[in-house]
This record gives C-alpha cells, sequence and structure tokens, in this order.
C-alpha cells in the first residue's frame, strides 16, 4: 500500500516537472515572436488631418453685388446651370434708365444743329471770300479812278501855273487864266472825292471782313460747344449704360451655382455683397490643411492617401483613394496646404461633389516597434510641442 501511494507522488511529481518545462518553452517562444516582432516587424505611421474637402480644380467664383440697390428680380436657384454672362439679380435702375434716356435725347439732337452750324461757317466763309473778292474788283476800279483823276488834276494844275506865267507875260487874258485855274481846282475836287471813295470803300471792306470774321467764329464757338456737349452726352450715356449694366448682376462663367444668398423682390443688397457662388465644371480634387511638423519634408507628391467624408461612415461606405500632387512649402494660416487627386479607378458609392469635408491620412513612414517606441518616448519627454506629438497616434501595423 505504501509503495503503491509512493509511486503515484513519485508519478505526479514527474508530470507537474514536464508542465512547468512546457510552459517555460512556450513563454520562451511566444516571447522570441514578440522580441522578434518588436525590432524586426514594420508598422506604418500616417499623418491625418480632419481639416480636408473636396473641391474642383478650378476655384469657385464668388457673385457680389457691385452696387447697393433694391431687387427687382432674382434666378438664383440651388445648383442650377448657368453661362457665363447670365442675368442672376437684376437691381432697380429706374434713376438710370431716366436719366439715359434724357442724354440720348439729347445726343441725338445734337446732331442736327451740329450739321446746322458747320453748313452755315461754310456758307459764311464762301461769302467771305466772295466779299472780299467783290471789294478788291471795287477797290482796284476806285484806284484806278482816283489815278486818272489825280494825273488829270495835275496836269490842270500845270497848265494853270503855264497860263498864270503867261498872263504875267502879258499873253494871255485874264478870262483864260481864271478859266484854267477853275479848271484845276475842279479836277482837284474830283480827284479828292476819288480818293475818299477809295479810302471809304477799304473802310467799309475792313469793316465788313470784321464783322463777318467774327460772325464765323461765333458760329465756331457755337459749333465747338454743341461738339462738347455731344462728346459729353457720349460719355455721360456710357457711364449710364455701365451703371445700368452694374445693376444686372451676371454669372461670371459657365457652371452651377453652389451657393445663393435668400432674396427677395424688395429687398435691399449693398454694395460688395456676396450674392451667390458658381462652381466651374471641372475634376473634384481633395484640398487638406496638415499641421506644419506632420507635413514638413514627410508627406511628398505621389504619397497614396486616403479620404473618409463627413456624413457616410467608412464602415459603410469605405474611403476614397487619392495620391498626393502638389504640397506647400510655406506654411499659410498655421498650416500647409496639400492637394490630392482621387484615384480614377476608385470604385466609391459615395456621390462625390464640391464642398464635401471629411479627412485625409497619409502614409508616411514606416518603422519597427521598438523605433516607435523610442520616438513615442521622446516625445513624451520634450513635450507637447514634439515634432513627433501628432505622429505617435496615427500608426497602423
Amino acid at each position: 500500500m505504501a509503495s503503491t501511494f509512493f509511486r503515484s507522488v513519485r508519478s505526479l511529481e514527474a508530470d507537474n516537472s514536464q508542465r512547468s518545462y512546457l510552459g517555460l518553452a512556450l513563454a520562451a517562444l511566444l516571447l522570441g515572436a514578440w522580441m522578434v516582432w518588436f525590432f524586426v516587424a514594420r508598422v506604418s505611421v500616417y499623418a491625418v488631418t480632419n481639416k480636408a474637402e473636396l473641391e474642383v480644380d478650378r476655384a469657385a467664383h464668388s457673385v457680389q453685388s457691385a452696387v447697393s440697390g433694391r431687387v427687382v428680380a432674382t434666378h438664383l436657384v440651388l445648383d442650377r446651370e448657368v453661362k457665363a454672362g447670365d442675368v442672376l439679380v437684376e437691381l432697380d435702375s429706374g434713376a438710370q434708365h431716366f436719366q439715359l434716356t434724357e442724354e440720348k435725347t439729347q445726343l441725338a439732337g445734337a446732331s442736327p444743329q451740329i450739321h446746322s452750324r458747320e453748313e452755315e461757317i461754310a456758307s459764311e466763309e464762301q461769302a467771305l471770300e466772295q466779299d472780299q473778292q467783290s471789294a478788291k474788283d471795287a477797290l482796284e476800279e476806285a484806284r484806278a479812278h482816283y489815278r486818272e483823276a489825280e494825273a488829270a488834276a495835275q496836269f490842270a494844275q500845270a497848265e494853270s501855273e503855264r497860263l498864270r506865267k503867261m498872263y504875267n507875260a502879258g499873253v494871255v487874258a485874264e478870262l483864260d487864266l481864271n478859266r484854267s485855274v477853275a479848271d484845276s481846282q475842279q479836277r482837284r475836287a474830283a480827284a479828292d472825292s476819288l480818293h475818299y471813295g477809295v479810302v471809304r470803300l477799304e473802310g467799309e471792306h475792313l469793316t465788313r471782313t470784321n464783322e463777318r470774321k467774327a460772325h464765323i467764329e461765333q458760329l465756331m464757338s457755337e459749333l465747338n460747344k454743341l461738339r462738347s456737349d455731344q462728346a459729353t452726352a457720349g460719355v455721360t450715356i456710357q457711364r449710364l449704360e455701365e451703371e445700368v449694366d452694374r445693376r444686372w448682376i451676371r454669372a461670371p462663367v459657365d457652371g452651377k451655382l453652389g451657393e445663393v444668398a435668400p432674396l427677395r423682390i424688395g429687398m435691399v443688397v449693398h454694395e460688395g455683397e456676396k450674392l451667390a457662388a458658381v462652381v466651374p465644371a471641372g475634376k473634384l480634387r481633395v484640398v487638406a490643411n496638415f499641421d506644419p511638423p506632420a507635413a514638413l519634408g514627410r508627406i511628398r507628391p505621389g504619397q497614396h492617401a486616403r479620404l473618409r467624408l463627413e456624413g457616410f461612415p467608412w464602415a459603410q461606405y469605405g474611403s476614397v483613394a487619392a495620391t498626393i500632387t502638389n504640397v506647400a512649402s510655406e506654411i499659410r494660416d498655421g498650416s500647409i496646404r496639400v492637394e490630392l487627386a482621387l484615384d480614377a479607378h476608385s470604385d466609391s458609392r459615395i456621390p462625390l461633389q464640391h464642398g464635401l469635408p471629411g479627412s485625409v491620412e497619409v502614409e508616411i513612414e514606416t518603422l519597427s516597434p521598438a523605433n516607435l517606441v523610442l520616438r513615442t518616448a521622446g516625445s513624451l519627454l520634450a513635450g507637447p510641442n514634439s515634432n513627433f506629438a501628432d505622429l505617435s497616434a496615427g500608426t497602423q501595423p
């Protein structure tokens, strides 16, 4: 009996020792495997941002009111297709239209007046030329008569002096002398009269010429004023037409209305107020903003990324594959802008459209778990401002 009990105890001790050896061997095997994984395995490190959205590769164009005014018509319908130049909103332009009509009426009446002044000036210039020619002929004739009378007067004067000498010598009678003196005086008076006539003609000609030139200058002044008024009216009409056109708020480009203001007839909009946004047709892209420590030197064109869109749970809809295309080299508003192109072969059930927000994760490197632990420890020791603080959380095996 004692021998049997002893053998049982020895058997139990052997079994326990065997189990202990097996447990130790298994633990050593697991520890070795873990050590191999810890130092040899590779895990991915991701840079993640929640500041991302879908955009078309052509920027959306804001539609703003160029002037303040009252809305008289609105054609703003969300998601409506528009063409460049289509009128989206009409503001009241009644005062400008009234003034425009006045200016056009004034401009229409200016042309006949200008034409009339031009014809009158041409007529006056022609009359002046004819008058000058007539006056020239009359003066030449008067001067010829004067020269003829002057010659006769001088001859009569000489004849009178000759007869006086002969009278003094007793050759001729006194009656002949007196007749010669009277004839000389008469001819002198006639010559003087013709001379005064020439002077009078010259004065009258000069007066008529000056009066006609003054009239022509007055007509020219009136013509210049009419032309100036015409030019001013033309500029005013152009300005008023631009004012009217500025009150017709148009689409700047082809596209869809991605954003519209709730306008109603009679509302007043102010200068610079945003009324709509036109999203032009184009390829969709992803624009993300990363923290500088996570992006600079780590995110590069060609890297693959995944986009998860808000409102579409990734467990149900999955994510959208994308590729880094551009990375900004300068910090703006505290972040780095990164542009991504959507994978053309990505089979997504999400209706992708401009403006959808989401998050982006980019695989920036692979590390062993040992290196990752050391990096995490270093980031904890370095404090919250370490360059590695935002990377350690974004890791996947």
